[in-house]
């Protein structure tokens, strides 16, 4: 089989290359996926540069969550069988088979197509610990989304809506906050490239917004303090600006406002029960058609380069998928 493979931990994806392997054989418990589609997603991007918190052993394949056709079984697993469909979060996506414990695997719901489940449940998952868990958003309440265009933001603003909530949606492109507009219908956008302070004191009537939702950090989150409700709650999903910001507690002391980090992979290990639970809510909400998933683009294994560069320049608008089938 095919399969994009890290070697060795270097800038620019140096360190990345196409090669065959042998085909994988599924252990206990395992199955194994001939897959459809890969999802993209930035811890894909740090970790050819060793620069995320889980750090395979090199050589690995990168990749979080696929869709395919069950394509063997191991033993033990009784829940799936050869031609099934299905998605979920792998450790090793980006080839054309990769072996999957069963226990992380659902049916691929009929609402979705392969691309669209593959690139589901990091982000809704993300979104939903952090809207429902964390934030525990309120129908009425002002959600401000940062990096609303991307794959995590773009998850936030559809569940936020679902959810009942009136939705800012921000990003620093004009021409990307016009798609959100047009295909999740946020209550309001706002461009972040001239700050957004103010802008969003104005939208909430000069309350500012109630929960703030932020995968950006850096300058964003900074800006974040200004803008907060009081007893607002913040939500810090990553960094993509690349900064860590830090936060001057006497700010938090005076807008009563608090910080919380999401991890939603770690919350379900922390709390397997409701770690059961997060994943339950979201596979059935697509069960039920009643999310809308984007897909940006689609690009074969070998032109896995370009597809990790639609998130590296952020031109991506929801979710960047690579095909091994192609």
């Amino acid at each position: 089989m095919r399969a994009l493979v890290v070697e060795r931990l270097a800038p620019d994806y140096a360190g990345c290359v196409v090669k065959k392997l042998p085909v994988p054989e599924p252990g206990p418990g395992e199955v194994r996926v001939r897959v459809r589609a890969a999802a993209v997603n930035f811890p894909d991007l740090m970790q050819t540069r060793g620069e995320h918190q889980h750090k395979p052993p090199l050589p690995f394949t990168p990749g979080m969550e696929l869709a395919g056709e069950v394509d063997a079984v191991g033993p033990g697993v009784t829940d799936f069988v050869p031609g099934d469909p299905v998605a979920g979060g792998a450790r090793n996506a980006c080839a054309e088979f990769a072996i999957v414990p069963a226990a992380q695997l659902r049916r691929k719901p009929q609402a979705l197509t392969f691309a669209q489940a593959a690139g589901y449940p990091v982000a809704y998952l993300t979104a939903y610990v952090a809207l429902v868990r964390a934030a525990n958003v309120q129908p009425g309440e002002w959600v401000l989304v940062h990096g609303a265009a991307g794959g995590v933001g773009l998850a936030a603003v559809d569940l936020a809506k679902l959810l009942g909530a009136k939705v800012i949606a921000a990003s620093a492109s004009d021409a990307k906050l016009k798609v959100i507009a047009d295909e999740y219908a946020p209550d309001a956008t706002v461009n972040v490239a001239g700050g957004f302070r103010e802008r969003v004191k104005e939208i909430t009537g000069g309350r500012g917004a109630d929960v703030i939702y932020d995968p950006v950090g850096g300058d964003v989150f900074d800006e974040s303090t200004r803008c907060i409700a009081f007893g607002g709650r913040i939500l810090t999903i990553g960094f993509t600006s690349g900064r860590l910001p830090t936060l001057p507690v006497n700010i938090a002391l005076i807008k009563g406002f608090s910080v919380h980090g999401v991890r939603a992979g770690e919350y379900g290990r922390q709390f397997p029960d409701k770690g059961r639970e997060n994943t339950e809510a979201i596979w059935k909400l697509a069960e039920e058609g009643r999310v809308k998933p984007r897909v940006d683009r689609e690009f074969p294994l070998d032109e896995w380069r370009e597809a990790f560069e639609t998130l590296a320049r952020r031109t991506v608008v929801g979710k960047t998928i690579i095909r091994p089938d192609l």
